[in-house]
């Protein structure tokens, strides 16, 4: 599918979060909890991973710390690894019981039951309890609303931005990529509602919005690295 083109290279990725989750076992539970963790929801046709990937850059900048960007693709990959990601639920963040908890308290608002969400909510809970990381998508930044240290945003634009950024990006013709715009912004909106019961443009999950088509991703990527390093 041409749209999975928009998913950058995981390795790289990867790497950063393997070197995360091994700084993580050096520090104490308490040490943790103190790391923010950034979620970024967008509607589809926005730069979410452009303004992720800047955004890690001037954060690690900034912290002289990794950061690790987590989205669908990482996710997946991490979950084929059952070592790794055990080590993940045991080194980051909250620990089982709590994350437990927090999945069946979600899990009774599902419209539709899957195991790979429970666990995909698992990992995202315990990266997002850990902190020193990125979270773009997945329902992330409703599921993680009970955690003080996460700072949640979004990204929306106007039709003409979405479809003239995917039909840049994927090389398609405007009237393809306006199809595949649609299709796929209501494939994310129904995957939130059958599964959180919620709207993702609800702007009150969110503690700053941004117009894609009016700000830039370097800009964006700053203003957020500000906001988080500043509370």
């Amino acid at each position: 599918m041409p749209h999975r083109m928009l998913i950058p290279s995981v390795e790289k990725r990867l790497s950063s979060f393997i070197d995360l989750t091994q700084k993580a076992t050096k520090q104490s539970e308490k040490e943790a909890k103190k790391k923010p963790t950034i979620t970024i929801s967008r509607e589809f046709g926005c730069c979410g991973y452009p303004v992720a990937e800047k955004l890690q850059a001037v954060l690690e900048k900034k912290t002289k710390e990794p950061w690790a960007l987590m989205d669908k693709a990482l996710l997946m990959e991490v979950a084929k690894d059952h070592g790794l990601l055990e080590n993940v639920l045991a080194r980051l963040g909250e620990k089982s019981r709590v994350v437990e908890d927090i999945v069946s308290t979600l899990s009774s608002h599902w419209l539709t039951e899957k195991d790979y969400y429970k666990l995909l909510c698992r990992e995202i809970l315990s990266l997002a309890a850990g902190g020193n990381v990125i979270i773009v998508g997945r329902g992330a930044s409703i599921i993680t609303q009970c955690f003080e240290n996460c700072f949640h945003f979004r990204l929306f634009g106007s039709e003409k931005f979405k479809i003239n950024y995917i039909a840049k990006r994927l090389s398609l013709p405007p009237e393809k990529a306006g199809t595949l715009v649609r299709d796929k912004q209501q494939e994310r909106e129904t995957f939130v509602r059958d599964f959180l019961n919620c709207d993702p443009k609800e702007l009150s999950y969110y503690h700053l919005v941004f117009n894609n088509d009016k700000v830039l991703c370097e800009d964006i990527a700053e203003v957020i690295a500000s906001y988080v390093l500043s509370q």
